[in-house]
């Protein structure tokens, strides 16, 4: 299996790893450790590079295949055994931080004001949107709770990340903020994002160390996406 990196410490930007497997066309790549995130949970994949030696291979496309990151490159050329650097694109990693942690924080502040779960989710390096069972998501209200988060914000909260035993985090349902909820089920361990003293939340993705760094959290607009199912879309800056 490979060694997440991402999972322990979001801001490794590189690391050393070795091909452990190559498909039939060469363009699919597996890795024995990585920094690439693999799209999932509504966070896209990161993107980035494979050098080997002189030779850079861009990686286009990160997924999770039959349990194994698979790393698609823009052209063959690596083998199984060959020694490679890894580096993501940066910016585009730390946008999507932002924005993952951003998501957990308005989902919070919502969860607390209505006890409200999250229906659909979609992060992007410019806007993200989040689907809620709102029966009132007037643009007024829907600015009360981002005026709310952004509050949030000014306090700096720190954002830690660690695992629970299942059977420990079964005992606190709030952490489990998504209405669908059949994910729960593979899990053997949970890992944990928390907003220090306002939320935490089981999830797999990549977040900043404290709020300072999301910004300011602003309103795009608001759809209605049938009975009691709104979506809300927003931008940080």
């Amino acid at each position: 299996m490979t060694e997440l990196l991402y999972l322990h410490n979001a801001y490794l930007k590189e690391c050393d790893a070795v091909v452990v497997s190559v498909d039939v066309t060469g363009n699919y790549v597996v890795l024995d450790k990585t920094v690439f995130y693999p799209e999932g949970g509504g966070q896209p994949c990161d993107t980035g590079v494979l050098k080997k030696g002189d030779e850079e291979y861009k990686v286009v496309f990160v997924k999770k295949i039959n349990g194994e990151i698979s790393h698609e490159v823009d052209h063959p050329g690596l083998d199984i055994g060959d020694r490679v650097s890894c580096s993501i694109d940066w910016e585009r990693r730390h946008l999507l931080m932002r924005y993952h942690t951003a998501a957990h924080l308005l989902s919070a502040v919502i969860y607390s004001e209505t006890k409200v779960e999250t229906t659909g989710n979609q992060l992007d390096v410019d806007k993200s949107r989040m689907d809620f069972s709102l029966d009132d998501a007037s643009k007024e209200r829907i600015e009360g709770f981002i005026q709310k988060a952004n509050q949030h914000i000014s306090t700096d909260a720190k954002v830690k990340v660690y695992t629970l035993p299942k059977e420990e985090a079964m005992k606190d349902p709030s952490l489990f903020k998504l209405a669908i909820k059949n994910y729960i089920e593979k899990l053997k361990e949970v890992r944990v994002v928390e907003i220090e003293g306002i939320d935490k939340q089981a999830d797999g993705g990549t977040h900043v160390k404290s709020l300072k760094e999301l910004g300011t959290i602003s309103l795009l607009k608001i759809d209605n996406k049938g009975k009691n199912n709104r979506r809300i879309y927003f931008i940080l800056a």
